[in-house]
């Protein structure tokens, strides 16, 4: 990861650590972090309080917050975010706010949720936890769900005290988020914003290509993550882990075949994307898919940042030969390792010019060499040392690989100070570095949310639930744009519902 990319994620980091402490350490804490109670928005942090699950290192069960850009043995964690997510997410479960109106006890009301989060906002941390927790107004335990914290069922027979170091982390949460935009609310904002944009900023997610197939990754029962239990990994995304991969890729290739396409297709939101750089609005698609469909659809080069590389080629990764994608995908639908064709090659030609050695341990015992389904190859004369082609992988982007340097360039020398909308499709975010693509932006940009279920760590300024293609088909009815793609019906009718409650927040479904 370069520099560019260590300030956007490495500085929002996190730092918790086993040692209890006071009421007062945790409002101390925040404050440290940069909050100014004077600002308004996220450019008060400078990034440095953009707290996220994902880049916090997480020791269970009690919790010191501090700034910090590095691990504590100084390590470089990249590879480890993944990890650090799964941790954080089982430990420390968020709360929608729909759960706000369920009349659970113990629990903030949508409504003092929201006035929790204003007053935080407008006198700072310090005064805040004065006012609720040293006033005993409220307990740190109910506090949490105004900020969108389940108090962890482990703490449910501790005294009050010991929910001081979560709050802390729930507030400088709060803190790091994006204020929503007051003057965006309706899906008609949303579509005038998208017809007066010229230099739009799209990022996509595994939920443009369901409709072709192609799984996401944390849905569940449908996800590709929730179909894994029969590898035994002790995390479903070891699947996409780089050191796995090299000890044994037959874990990748078992499920690869879920990820690739048989024909060139697209979905109506790619098709939406592709109208938008048709009429000259498309900044940047930031793209996390590894499918390679945004390049089919026709989006330009120039255009696309494949933040997670794709299938479109694939390359040793022992002397780095590259082929098309297609080449490795009857290999991958037969759920077989490809082996590289230039290693095999040089193999062949080396094997009549240079004879096999036995293969021996220093002292002197016959080694077995061993394959990638762990058995060890031997005979009754013992095992030889027959060099193997090295195996093909896709150019997708493992955890553990860094990202390509296109990503960081784009985004911090180009995009920042050009972007006037920002529209998120078919992602939860959950994966850093791009999601700190949103917290990165101007906080000032419009941005808007579609997927088929809201996320709680961002404010967008709209959300729009359900399935992609057919939120991006209203919102093409509404502008008057010709939405041309065979998988829009005829004659399709869509019901547009505002969520009871959220006043921005509105649900698509088609109508039977």
């Amino acid at each position: 990861m370069d520099a560019n990319m260590r300030a956007l994620g490495a500085s929002s980091k996190l730092v918790l650590k086993g040692e209890h402490q006071s009421i007062h350490q945790t409002a101390s804490n925040v404050v440290e972090m940069g909050f100014d109670s004077s600002s308004d928005n996220s450019d008060a942090f400078n990034l440095n309080a953009a707290a996220h699950p994902i880049n916090s290192a997480v020791e269970i069960p009690t919790i010191h917050v501090s700034d910090d850009a590095g691990s504590q043995d100084g390590s470089d964690e990249d590879g480890d975010e993944w990890a650090i997510e799964s941790i954080f997410e089982d430990s420390f479960p968020e709360m929608e706010d729909n759960h706000l109106y369920d009349g659970t006890p113990n629990t903030c009301t949508y409504e003092e949720a929201m006035q929790y989060r204003q007053e935080l906002r407008d006198v700072g941390p310090e005064v805040f936890i004065q006012r609720t927790i040293d006033a005993k107004t409220i307990t740190a335990k109910k506090l949490l769900t105004a900020f969108g914290m389940k108090p962890p069922e482990y703490l449910e027979m501790c005294d009050d005290d010991a929910y001081y170091s979560l709050l802390s982390l729930a507030i400088s949460r709060e803190l790091s988020k994006r204020v929503k935009l007051p003057a965006y609310n309706s899906v008609d904002d949303a579509v005038e914003l998208i017809k007066k944009s010229s230099n739009i900023i799209v990022l996509t997610g595994a939920g443009i290509s369901t409709s072709l197939g192609i799984p996401d990754f944390r849905s569940a029962g449908t996800g590709l993550y929730s179909k894994l239990a029969h590898l035994d990994l002790n995390d479903p995304q070891e699947v996409f882990d780089i050191s796995k991969f090299r000890e044994n890729p037959k874990i990748f290739y078992s499920v690869a075949r879920d990820l690739i396409t048989d024909e060139p297709r697209t979905t109506p939101t790619h098709a939406f994307i592709a109208l938008l750089q048709q009429k000259g609005k498309l900044l940047t698609n930031y793209s996390q898919n590894i499918d390679n469909i945004e390049a089919t659809a026709g989006i330009l080069p120039e255009k696309l940042v494949q933040c997670h590389g794709s299938f479109a080629t694939a390359s040793c990764i022992e002397c780095r030969y590259q082929v098309p994608g297609t080449t490795i995908y009857p290999s991958i639908r037969a759920e077989k390792i490809p082996q590289c064709p230039r290693c095999i090659e040089r193999l062949q030609t080396s094997k009549t010019s240079h004879p096999m050695k036995r293969k021996r341990s220093s002292n002197g015992q016959k080694k077995k060499k061993k394959r990638f389904d762990g058995v060890s190859d031997s005979d009754s004369e013992g095992t030889y040392d027959i060099p193997e082609p090295g195996v093909m992988k896709p150019d997708i982007t493992f955890f553990g690989e860094p990202l390509p340097d296109r990503f960081s360039d784009r985004l911090t020398n180009h995009d920042k100070d050009k972007v006037d909308l920002v529209i998120v499709i078919g992602t939860s975010l959950k994966v850093a570095p791009v999601s700190e693509v949103v917290p990165f932006l101007p906080p000032h940009i419009p941005q808007m949310y579609i997927s088929r279920e809201p996320v709680s760590h961002v404010n967008f300024d709209v959300d729009m639930l359900g399935d992609c293609d057919v939120v991006v088909a209203e919102l093409c009815e509404r502008a008057g744009w010709e939405l041309k793609h065979e998988m829009i019906p005829k004659d399709q009718k869509i019901e547009v519902e505002t969520v009871e409650g959220f006043r921005s927040r509105h649900r698509f479904t088609v109508v039977k």
